[in-house]
């Protein structure tokens, strides 16, 4: 850029607004989602797991709030992985299938 040049505005694809987020994710009937019961790292306490979903931040919020409302437990959401408290994986199973995903269980 020549000294002195302002090129913010200067071509027509600088005035473009920029695209919205990619909707290039996976449907949910193809999504691979696994669950499990697991208790690794918590003290003896079982927590059931659920992996592989592809969903944004918001989408994981409001799973996780459909989830923990349905089966009545706590349970958080984070780097892609819903924890939910105690072993509920039968429920979580049946509650994911309504939701449109095929869900299938992993582990023990």
């Amino acid at each position: 850029m020549p000294k002195g040049g302002w090129q913010e505005f200067s071509s027509g694809d600088s005035l473009q607004r920029p695209s919205g987020p990619a909707t290039d994710s996976t449907p949910k009937a193809e999504q691979i989602v696994r669950v499990q019961p697991t208790r690794g790292g918590r003290g003896g306490k079982t927590v059931t797991v659920i992996r592989g979903l592809e969903l944004d931040a918001a989408g994981f919020k409001g799973l996780l709030k459909k989830l923990k409302s349905r089966i009545g437990s706590g349970g958080t959401a984070k780097d892609g992985v819903v924890e939910l408290q105690g072993d509920q994986v039968e429920l979580t199973l049946e509650l994911l299938a309504k939701e449109g995903y095929r869900p299938k269980r992993a582990g023990g």
